[in-house]
Formats: structure tokens, sequence, C-alpha cells
């Protein structure tokens, strides 16, 4: 009887051993990464998140990274989520909006795995399967942010802005960028001339040779036509390389890049600030729920922590001041503004067109900041 008694004890502990693992430590998250994880961007944001995630929360991070039509043509990114699901990632994450359809796909085929797509609307649509949940930052108050910081700087009142490609989303990015300059050129500087916003898209997320616009040409053409503040929207710091270039050669230039809180480097002397996202707390929260199979998928529009704007732990958008920027009190003048809760999507508002978005005293839905057809009135450059 006694023999009996240990034999079902020496079970329930090896029972209990082989469960532990799979609460502290044997979850893989896969990555599909649309530029290279050193791209000094999006995609190394993206990156340096998750690989602080894997130390902290104690899970394996797999990744494939340059999952584009220069680096990998032909390679669809269900491909590639089948590697890393034979890697043993259980739950994949992917940071493209050109991933839309694939990452549903593979959702679609792969039922017992958990999909996060970063930057992607099928939960608002509808056209989620269960196992598929959205994730983005609300990048809108760092382009704001930004907008605010060259409308300060301007000496020329021109600002210029090097697009990627055109959607939904590049669109209310470049809306917030100049609703956050228009404020601050009228409402902080006290100018009433038009602010002059003009957008140029390269027409990919990053350069491609021989294939989009070439970001370096569209910067000097900025520059030779009086733009002194340029600002970045592509994956890459080629905004902060370029303009510290312009600088160096004498030119009273400054730019503004995107994605990575570190981009100022390329181009310090020349650079104002950077918006950044900060992934980390909301991937560790992922990890983390991951763990214990408690994650539900959701769309998850993030915004940032106002009460601890410079904790990397806590928030996920912030805006990092370059040593070329100056006019503090009054950045943080704007940055008060926003963290009050007042909404710059607010009427009257009209598109470029001069067709109405917001009448008088209407302040945007979600659906209606998320989803930008066109550029606002004020901006010159293509809405599609």
């Amino acid at each position: 009887m006694l023999r009996k008694v240990l034999l079902m004890l020496v079970a329930l502990v090896l029972v209990s051993c082989a469960v532990a693992p799979a609460e502290t430590g044997n979850t893989t998250i896969g990555m599909v990464l649309v530029g290279p994880i050193n791209d000094g961007g999006w995609s190394q944001s993206h990156y340096d998140a998750m690989k602080r995630v894997e130390k902290d929360a104690g899970i394996k991070f797999v990744y494939v990274d340059k999952v584009n039509p220069a680096d990998r043509p032909n390679v669809k990114v269900e491909q590639v989520i089948e590697e890393l699901i034979g890697q043993g990632a259980t739950m994949i994450i992917t940071n493209s909006d050109d991933f839309k359809d694939g990452t549903r796909n593979a959702a679609l085929s792969h039922p017992e795995i958990k999909f996060v797509h970063a930057s992607g609307d099928d939960r608002i649509t509808g056209k989620a399967p269960d196992n598929l949940g959205n994730v983005m930052g609300k990048m809108e108050y760092g382009k704001m942010i930004a907008g605010c910081a060259a409308a300060l700087t301007t000496k020329t009142g021109k600002i210029g802005y090097v697009g990627p490609l055109i959607n939904d989303e590049t669109r209310r990015l470049v809306n917030s960028a100049y609703l956050g300059a228009n404020y601050c050129w009228t409402a902080l500087r006290g100018e009433t001339t038009p602010l002059e916003f003009n957008v140029v898209w390269v027409g990919f997320w990053f350069n491609i040779p021989g294939v989009t616009l070439d970001p370096v040409n569209i910067i000097g053409d900025f520059v030779s036509t009086n733009h002194d503040v340029i600002m970045g929207g592509i994956d890459t710091p080629d905004v902060a390389t370029q303009v510290g270039k312009h600088r160096a050669d004498g030119k009273d230039v400054y730019s503004l890049p995107y994605d990575h809180p570190e981009a100022c480097e390329k181009g310090p002397e020349a650079c104002l600030g950077v918006p950044y996202f900060n992934w980390y707390p909301e991937y560790m929260k992922l990890a983390e729920a991951h763990k214990t199979n408690s994650y539900k998928p959701d769309f998850v529009w993030y915004g940032p922590d106002w009460d601890n704007f410079a904790n990397m732990d806590t928030n996920g958008i912030g805006f990092k001041r370059g040593q070329a920027f100056t006019e503090n009190a009054a950045l943080d003048q704007f940055i008060g503004v926003l963290s009050s809760g007042t909404s710059l999507w607010k009427g009257p508002l009209e598109y470029q067109d001069g067709s109405v978005f917001l009448e008088a005293e209407v302040v945007a839905s979600t659906e209606q900041i998320w989803y930008q057809k066109k550029l606002l009135k004020g901006i010159t450059g293509k809405s599609e």
C-alpha cells in the first residue's frame, strides 16, 4: 500500500513538472518584420522591444526580417509564418500593413496559433478569425508633437514631409503632423500667413532602388525650394541622415525623423527630435497573457502614458527631443494641451478638395480618425 502511495506521489510530481514549463518559459513568439532588424526605424523598434520582452518575460523570440519585395521577392508572408511555426512559435506578430491578408490567411489555416497584426484593422472590419488580434500605437500624438516642433522652428514657413506609400494610416499621420504644425504656427507663434506643408510620397515603406522615388532626391528638392524643416514618414532614418549632410554643407535646415528613439543619432546637429514607437509595454502584455493562455484577441490602439511620458517601461508613444531643438517651453505648452484631453481632430475641418470632413465643433470618432481617405485642406501633395 505504501509503495502505491509513493508511486502516485511521484506521478503527480512528474505531471506537475511537465505542465510548469508551459507557464514559465517554454513560450515561443515569432515575428515577421517588413524591414531589417537594424533599419534604425520601424522594424528595429519592434525587434528591440521583443528582445527586451524575451529577457523580461522569459519567452523565446524567433523572427524573420526583410520580408518585402526587394529583399525576398515572391516570398509570401504565409510561407514565413509556416517557418516560424516550424520553430515552435505559438504566437505570431506581423508588423506591416502589407501583411494584412497573409496574416489573416495564416490565422484561418492555424486556429491553434495566436496571431497579432500590428497596424491592421481586421478586428474593426469583422474579418478577423477568433485567433487574430490587432495592435497599433496612436502615433498621431507623436506626429502632432513633431509637427509642432517643426512649426516652432521654421523660418521660411515651409515644411516638407517625406511620406512612404499612400493609405489610411499614412494619410492620418500626415494629417496629424499638419494639425500639430498648424496649431503651433497660429496659436503659439501667432502667425497669420498660411503655413506651407508639402508631402511627397516615396512609394513604399522605404527606398527600393529603381522601384520607388529616392528619398535623397526628395529631400534635396525640398531643401532647394526653401523648405527648412523636413519630416520623415518612412521606416528608415534617411531624413535625419540626409538633412544632417545638408546642414553640414551650410544649409539652415532641420530634420524630424520617425519611428525609433535613436533616429536623431544619424544627423544630430540638424535633428529637432523624433516621434517614436516603444512597443515594449504592449508586447510585454501580449507575452504575459500568452504565457498564461489568457490572451484575448482584440483591437488595441494604445495612446501615450502622459503621466509617465519619458518612461520606457510604460509609455508606448513618445517624442525624444534632438540637440537642435530650442523651443522647449512652447512645445511643453503644446504637449500640455494634448495631455489635457483637447482634441485637434475637431471641426470645422475640410479635405483638400473642399469636402467637409468635420462640421464645426464636431470631434472625430475613432473610426473617422483611423480611416483617412484624403489629406486635409492646407496640405499640398497627393491624397491617393
